[in-house]
């Protein structure tokens, strides 16, 4: 994996492993389980103007949209501050990238438009790293074009 501010280089630790099944419990949460399967159906947007269409303030759609992200970004800041082994996450939180390939080109508009150039920075760092590794590994064309193809 690409080298970030992380413990990356460390064997990873029975705390990793405990931190990890923690964030699997997190996402078995009711709410962020509708979140996300709302995400994966639904979330089919390329611009800023479709992004506010499909999710307008105010509305559940923007709840869900904030609520993935936000999981996501939580999660990855556990990476990107050294707190989480990398390599370890990589292999099991393959949702993350799936939510950053569907996101990312729009993260340059939310980031104007909010004026917050740290929105979902975390994600957009370790997702990054793990787009090298599954492009080193060949992998990531064929991910990309699925996680984009991907239509009701």
């Amino acid at each position: 994996m690409a080298s970030m501010p992380s413990r990356a280089q460390r064997p990873a630790t029975y705390d990793d492993a405990n931190l990890l099944l923690r964030l699997y419990e997190l996402r078995r949460e009711e709410k962020l389980r509708a979140a996300r399967d709302w995400f994966a159906k639904n979330f089919h947007a390329s611009t800023l103007e479709e992004m506010q269409k499909l999710c307008p303030m105010g509305s559940q759609e923007n709840a869900y949209l904030r609520m993935v992200t936000g999981y996501w970004d939580m999660a990855a800041s556990f990476v990107t501050s050294g707190v989480l082994h990398q390599e370890l996450f990589a292999q099991s939180s393959r949702e993350m990238l799936f939510v950053w390939t569907r996101i990312s080109d729009i993260i340059p508009a939310w980031r104007e438009v909010s004026k917050n150039p740290d929105i979902v920075k975390n994600m957009e760092t370790v997702a990054d790293a793990m787009i090298e590794e599954e492009k080193r590994k060949g992998s990531y064309d064929a991910f990309c074009n699925m996680v984009r193809g991907m239509r009701p």
